[in-house]
């Protein structure tokens, strides 16, 4: 038979009948026939260089050692020195020369970003004491081209171009804004395990803006003065001390204090209230960080017109926010966290008669009998974020009630009664993050009764719905006719409050409300490079006070599509650098062109950004 016809089995078994026979081992055991019924004797004899399989060897005899006159281990001393002790743990990577720092570096080591102590020898100027205290220093440099359109209302007296005959002019105008922001903090403590133990922090911020519109008396009151303006101011954003009062827990849950102007948001998305203001505010944490708190108080500052920026140097408004709300994370359900806000705005500036710095009046607002107010309003809210299975959720709830001393429509007291909501879900699908998001905002029904019903925050800047990629976030209407020197909405705001501006206005609760329902998503191309959509539609909740300030007797509540669209590169894939481009579009509804039918009745107008942050 062929070799290759045999199966493998039938190969192994000639090769083995090839081999020669295997020699006896010397001296194997004799093998013992076992009793009967028993099973035969292991032959532990080794069989071509292997041991038989279940048969294990006896073990050898336990080993006993004794080692009479033992001493200790040698100390240290007496082993090579081959390392070297280094007393500075920080700058062990410069020791090893794995890194050198530089001042300018952000991306690396730098004792001016805090990755490493103070060295008191080198400061003796400083009244500092031990090797743990740490220097932050952050710069932020923002520019802003914005070209954009809206309505614009004709100057009574004078105007740009002879055909600007009607209440409504040219719509398009531009702006560039310069922003530099240098802070520095000085801190002790460890901070990268629990909180410092004393912190103090000064932020400046100047500004430089340009701005170019068609028609005059919209950049100054007087209509001899261009429809140009370039300006400028600096302004102190933060100036805190922050004093730890104590750890309550292993985990370094604990109570501190804060002082001087500082940032502080009401809540996760900032609808309420969300400015950096001079107050005190008590904060810290139980349960390892699972429950936090915050209450205080702050006297509001007043800002520059034009720029936004605190004017530390005029005298602080009669306008005061006392706050309190706490925090829990997995409440009501796990990976939610539950926020729970009550927030006092007492006004006093009922006697105030505020010009702005282009002229304008700006309290008391420009409607109705054009007298001061003082109001007490108070706030109670619940606010949600984190998530439910896949869906990520971000909710706000509030109910406004208080009283109005002087409403602007009767010159009598008025209750105020006002609620919001809103909420923002996404869904994240691979490198896609979907979002849907809805809003509402009271608006008032009768404007001549004694309840005000227009909801209205203190200083909203929410980051919702496209943020201020969004047209009607980003952009103000000027509400020309029945009201002068008023806007409809706040610029990087999204309600109707009819004020005379956010930074140096009253709230109003005599306000048309807001209803808003968006979808939007975000695409994640690279780490790099995001682009992101958004489209949301909006209407008026209630237009009875603008039929009562237009004279009119019916106004549609549609105000239109906001469409906008935005790509954000970040070329290091960090925030030190980051270009965002976006344009928007408004496509006006039935309401918004019964209020403001421009020249040519354009019934689009659009916004578009261009920004470029680089961070220190």
């Amino acid at each position: 038979m062929a070799a290759a016809a045999l199966t493998p089995l039938a190969l192994l078994l000639a090769a083995q009948a090839e081999l020669p026979p295997e020699p006896a081992p010397a001296e194997a055991p004799p093998v013992v026939n076992p009793e009967p019924g028993e099973p035969a004797a292991v032959d532990p004899a080794i069989i071509d260089g292997r041991r038989r399989p279940d048969y294990t060897e006896p073990l050898p005899d336990p080993v006993s050692q004794t080692n009479e006159g033992a001493v200790r281990a040698p100390p240290p001393e007496a082993f090579p020195v081959d390392q070297v002790p280094i007393l500075d743990r920080w700058r062990l990577v410069e020791s090893l020369g794995l890194v050198t720092e530089r001042w300018w570096d952000p991306y690396n080591q730098n004792t001016y970003k805090g990755d490493r102590p103070i060295n008191p020898d080198k400061v003796p100027w400083l009244p500092i004491t031990g090797d743990d205290w740490f220097f932050i220093v952050n710069a932020i440099s923002d520019t802003v081209f914005e070209p954009r359109t809206f309505p614009i209302p004709v100057g009574v007296q004078t105007t740009e171009r002879p055909d600007s005959i009607d209440v409504f002019g040219k719509d398009t105008s531009y702006v560039l804004s310069q922003s530099f922001i240098v802070g520095a903090a000085l801190l002790k403590g460890s901070t990268a395990y629990k909180p410092p133990d004393v912190e103090y922090r000064v932020t400046l911020a100047a500004n430089l803006n340009y701005v170019d519109v068609p028609e005059r008396r919209v950049l100054f009151v007087e209509p001899s003065k261009p429809s140009h303006r370039f300006d400028h101011f600096v302004g102190v954003q933060e100036a805190f001390f922050d004093y730890h009062f104590r750890n309550v827990s292993d985990r370094y849950d604990f109570d501190s204090v804060r002082i001087g102007i500082q940032p502080f948001q009401a809540d996760f998305r900032g609808f309420l209230f969300n400015d950096n203001q001079l107050g005190v505010r008590f904060f810290g944490t139980r349960d390892n960080n699972r429950f936090q708190y915050n209450f205080g108080g702050f006297w509001r500052l007043e800002k520059d017109t034009n720029s936004g920026l605190n004017a530390v140097l005029q005298t602080p408004r009669d306008d005061f926010v006392f706050y309190v709300n706490a925090y829990r994370q997995d409440f009501l359900i796990p990976a939610l966290t539950s926020q729970l806000t009550f927030v006092w705005n007492a006004n006093r500036e009922a006697q105030d008669v505020q010009i702005d710095d282009n002229g304008f009046p700006v309290r008391p607002a420009l409607l109705g009998s054009l007298r001061g107010r003082d109001y007490d309003v108070f706030y109670i809210g619940y606010n949600a974020d984190g998530r439910i299975g896949r869906i990520n959720l971000t909710g706000s709830a509030y109910y406004a009630f208080g009283e109005d001393r002087n409403s602007f429509f009767t010159d009598q007291p008025a209750d105020i009664s006002a609620y919001f909501a809103a909420l923002e879900a996404s869904y994240d699908r691979d490198w896609i993050r979907f979002r849907l998001s809805a809003a509402y905002g009271s608006g008032d029904g009768d404007p001549y009764d004694d309840v005000e019903t227009g909801y209205d925050a203190i200083f909203e800047n929410p980051v919702f719905a496209g943020a201020d990629t969004s047209y009607w976030i980003r952009q103000t209407i000027p509400f020309a006719g029945g009201g002068r020197a008023i806007s409809v909405n706040g610029r990087n705001g999204i309600l109707n409050s009819l004020r005379s501006s956010k930074e140096q206005g009253q709230s109003n609760f005599n306000n048309p409300g807001l209803m808003l329902l968006g979808a939007g998503a975000d695409f994640d191309i690279t780490p790099e490079f995001r682009l992101s959509g958004n489209a949301n539609h909006l209407w008026f909740e209630n237009t009875a006070t603008l039929q009562a300030l237009r004279n009119e007797g019916s106004i549609p509540k549609a105000i239109g599509w906001d469409l906008s669209a935005a790509a954000i590169w970040r070329p290091k894939a960090t925030q030190n650098i980051v270009f965002r481009l976006s344009a928007a579009t408004l496509i006006s509804g039935d309401g918004f062109d019964d209020l403001f039918t421009s020249l040519g009745n354009p019934r689009a107008y659009y916004s578009v950004l261009a920004n470029a942050v680089l961070t220190y």
